[in-house]
């Protein structure tokens, strides 16, 4: 998979969603991670109510899962390099 950097140039296109500085991808990135815990969560609301079938949600909780992993690991990276 190839890494795509966000550059200024690039985010003349929807400027309203990129960062203006470290803190502000930071903050972003923190408001991704809180929404992907929130979705595992309903998902798993849903699971546990017997609303949903587990097999239904499986693979969009790994996937949530993975994102929250990433972007964890983004905010980490981001934290040591201001």
């Amino acid at each position: 998979m190839e890494r795509v950097r966000i550059t200024p140039k690039k985010c003349n296109i929807s400027n309203e969603g990129c960062p203006k500085s470290p803190a502000d991808f930071i903050s972003k990135m923190g408001t991704v991670e809180e929404e992907a815990d929130e979705s595992l969560f309903w998902m798993e609301l849903l699971i546990e109510a017997g609303i949903v079938e587990s097999g239904k949600l499986e693979s969009l909780m790994k996937e949530a899962d993975e994102l929250l992993a990433i972007t964890v690991a983004s905010i980490n990276t981001a934290k040591r390099n201001r």
